[in-house]
C-alpha cells in the first residue's frame, strides 16, 4: 500500500512539472516566478515522500531473501 501511494505521488510530481512549465511558457501568467517557486515547492514534496514511502527498507530484503531460500528458489 505504501509503494503505491509513493508512486501516485511521483506521478503527480511529474504531472505538477508538467503544468508548470507549460503554463509559463504558453500561458499569459503575468507573475511566472511565484507559479515556478510554488510549482518546485509542491514538486518536491510530492516527489520526497514518493520516494521515501517507496524506499526498500534493509529488514524487508533480508526476509524476502530467507523466504526464498527456505523454499528452495
Amino acid at each position: 500500500m505504501k509503494k503505491e501511494f509513493g508512486k501516485w505521488l511521483m506521478d503527480i510530481a511529474k504531472y505538477v512539472t508538467t503544468a508548470v512549465l507549460l503554463s509559463t511558457v504558453f500561458g499569459g501568467v503575468e507573475e511566472k516566478w511565484l507559479v515556478l517557486i510554488m510549482g518546485f515547492v509542491i514538486v518536491g514534496i510530492c516527489l520526497g515522500w514518493g520516494m521515501y514511502l517507496i524506499k526498500d527498507k534493509p529488514h524487508e530484503k533480508k526476509r524476502s531473501i530467507n523466504q526464498h531460500r527456505r523454499n528452495g528458489k
